[in-house]
């Protein structure tokens, strides 16, 4: 398929993004420093981490289109929400998974939750690309698939998968966002 084609087909799912989530991108902005704030949901706190600093992780990425939203998925709630859908500086799609993992917690119990979330996460967005590729009718050479977590160990699995994966230390997110109320 010509590049122009695979473009084409984008559009109908961009125009659909943009009814669904039309605030501002500098509402969006506003909205994630205001997190770094008031930060009592670490999860949300990694997700604001993603958002600001975007362009040095995963430069490719454009413009946000859907923020912890789902893109019409016909009748399935089992894909659940993305955590960000960019479109790229090439005009693809990049969906990016987020998931924070305490890597404290000891024992038995906190090591197969910690097996558990690294799983899920990248067999999430792998599924969601493969469904929204179906549903939208959108090639799958354009997407390209991220997960953003603060456990290291979660990288290998993601080359394994064809996923790319960025973390963040749990110490560096926090210094981030104390340097955060410095600036």
């Amino acid at each position: 398929m010509e590049l122009f084609e695979e473009q084409a087909s984008l559009n109908p799912f961009i125009q659909a993004c943009q009814t669904i989530q039309p605030e501002h991108p500098e509402d969006v902005r506003r909205f994630f420093e205001g997190v770094v704030g008031f930060s009592y949901d670490k999860e949300l706190l990694l997700q604001a981490f993603v958002y600001l600093n975007i362009e040095r992780y995963l430069p490719t990425c454009d413009r946000l289109l859907l923020f912890e939203k789902s893109p019409d998925l016909g009748n399935r709630t089992d894909l659940g929400k993305c955590d960000f859908v960019y479109l790229t500086t090439q005009k693809t799609l990049f969906l990016i998974e987020t998931k924070y993992i305490d890597l404290a917690a000891h024992g038995t119990t906190a090591q197969r939750r910690r097996t558990k979330k690294r799983k899920d996460v990248l067999e999430q967005v792998d599924r969601l690309k493969t469904f929204l590729s179906e549903h939208w009718q959108i090639p799958m050479d354009c997407f390209e698939c991220a997960v953003f977590t603060t456990d290291p160990n979660l990288v290998s699995r993601g080359v394994e998968n064809g996923i790319l994966t960025e973390f963040v230390s749990i110490e560096d997110l926090f210094e981030w966002k104390a340097q955060q109320h410095l600036g």
